[in-house]
């Protein structure tokens, strides 16, 4: 049932908030112990689905009152643990909301709970989190995608209406892929970042994972504008959008970069993907042939970049202003220095020394420095393919979801799976992520429509219309 559906059916009182809310947490109560796509489940959602019903008996209702999300636990919620999936923050509780987690309780949303991730989101397979992994609702021998794995499964196993996820290189989208679910990553500066536990600020950016291309620009028009709390916010968000939903294909230039569809990506990906193109040449849409050159270097700038913010952003955890602090150390250095040996894992230490060596004196120039004109580099590139089309379509990843452990201990394997998804982020471009089809094993595939600077509107309507003449296959579990 889409959003729009579950709005019509509260405000017509043929379901209540309590009733709709109690379902979602008995689902949770049933499966997530089986997915571990959950951190918290808040205790509060009765008291939130009485006032949510306040409102709709009073005829006030708002786009969310009411309506059951989970948020990744990387976006703190006032009085709810948000933890980064990590051992360093495992007590943290924020005395704030972020700006996102407002506006939705100012419109009366039911949080369910804060889901599972990797560490500090760093990771593409939701294994690293100190909670534990997260598991595939089609198959819980393989991964869900990451980092935001937990919102992803919470979406594919009916757990939550709809989910809020982080995306710095693709964060969003490839576990929507590996989920057979939806995933939008906004145009940077859409959506305020205030609170948003920082990875890299250059890049995050918050997104919405959802069972329809239509139900994350519904979540995105409650949570999208300027906010004066984040700079980096642009007054250009301009919302409205669904506004596009039923519009005409016939006409709409897609670009085909051909640098996506190497021999890194599988035959299966290759396959459906290419033929979600058909479907949309079929509908009128003309089909461009176009280039990327710099892709090729877009993984090592994409770390370099993230890896040197990271290693500024996160070294405010010491173990004296909040947070994990280790029992052990006399002086004040040993201190320190425990407390981010104990509390943080491996992933996030080896970004930290990679971040910390791309910056150091001799160094700057020969790998941060290039790292920064690679990315304008791909700017440029991404101008240059806009010139001739609307929007561009590629795979989200280069293979479905893998076993749990195929990557984890190869980090430059795990590094080039992002291949597909960190030119957006490093453009600062918005991308939507659907399935169009299965591997055979039954596996979800997902591709990627990447629109112009804030024209979300037009690629959540390209990708409905092909959602809309796609069968979707349920998740086992």
């Amino acid at each position: 049932m889409s959003l729009t559906e579950l709005r019509k059916k509260l405000d017509s009182h043929e379901i209540s908030v309590k009733e709709l809310t109690k379902e979602y947490m008995e689902k949770i109560e049933k499966k997530d112990k089986i997915l571990n796509s959950f951190i918290t489940v808040c205790d509060e959602t009765e008291k939130e689905a009485i006032a949510a019903q306040d409102i709709i008996d009073k005829g006030q209702s708002k786009a969310m009152t009411g309506i059951p999300i989970s948020i990744k636990d990387n976006i703190c919620t006032e009085g709810i643990r948000t933890t980064c999936a990590s051992k360093m923050l495992n007590d943290f509780v924020p005395f704030y909301n972020a700006t996102v987690t407002e506006k939705l309780n100012n419109e009366k949303a039911v949080i369910l709970g804060k889901t599972n991730m990797d560490e500090f989101a760093m990771g593409a397979s939701s294994c690293t989190s100190y909670f534990g992994r997260v598991k595939n609702p089609y198959n819980t021998d393989c991964v869900p995608g990451g980092s935001s794995g937990g919102a992803a499964a919470s979406v594919a196993a009916g757990l939550c209406a709809a989910a809020l996820g982080s995306d710095t290189g693709g964060s969003v989208r490839q576990p929507a892929a590996f989920c057979g679910v939806t995933g939008l990553k906004p145009t940077y500066g859409t959506v305020s970042r205030y609170g948003l536990i920082a990875f890299a600020s250059s890049l995050d950016q918050i997104g919405v994972i959802a069972n329809s291309a239509e139900d994350t620009g519904y979540v995105l028009n409650s949570i999208y504008g300027y906010d004066v709390n984040d700079r980096t916010t642009s007054k250009k968000a301009q919302g409205n959008y669904l506004s596009k939903i039923g519009q005409n294909i016939k006409g709409l230039k897609i670009g085909i970069p051909k640098e996506f569809f190497s021999d890194a990506v599988s035959d299966d990906v290759k396959q459906s993907v290419m033929s979600a193109a058909e479907y949309y040449k079929s509908c009128g849409a003309e089909l461009v042939e176009s280039s990327m050159p710099s892709l090729p270097y877009a993984v090592s700038a994409y770390y370099l970049i993230s890896s040197a913010e990271a290693a500024s952003n996160l070294s405010r955890f010491d173990g004296i202003k909040y947070g994990y602090r280790s029992s052990e150390g006399d002086t004040f250095n040993e201190l320190i220095s425990n407390t981010r040996r104990e509390g943080f894992g491996d992933e996030v230490k080896r970004r930290i020394l990679l971040g910390n060596y791309a910056l150091s004196s001799g160094y700057y120039d020969a790998y941060y420095k290039n790292a920064s004109r690679i990315r304008k580099k791909i700017r440029d590139e991404y101008a240059q393919i806009f010139e001739k089309c609307d929007i561009i379509l590629t795979p989200t990843a280069p293979t479905t979801a893998y076993k749990a452990g195929y990557q984890e201990n190869d980090p430059v394997k795990m590094y080039l799976a992002d291949i597909c998804t960190v030119t957006v982020n490093i453009a600062g471009l918005p991308a939507i992520s659907t399935t169009c089809g299965y591997d055979s094993n039954n596996m979800p595939i997902g591709m990627s429509l990447v629109g112009k600077a804030f024209d979300e509107a037009l690629i959540i309507s390209a990708a409905d219309a092909f959602e809309k003449d796609f069968y979707k296959k349920e998740a086992v579990i």
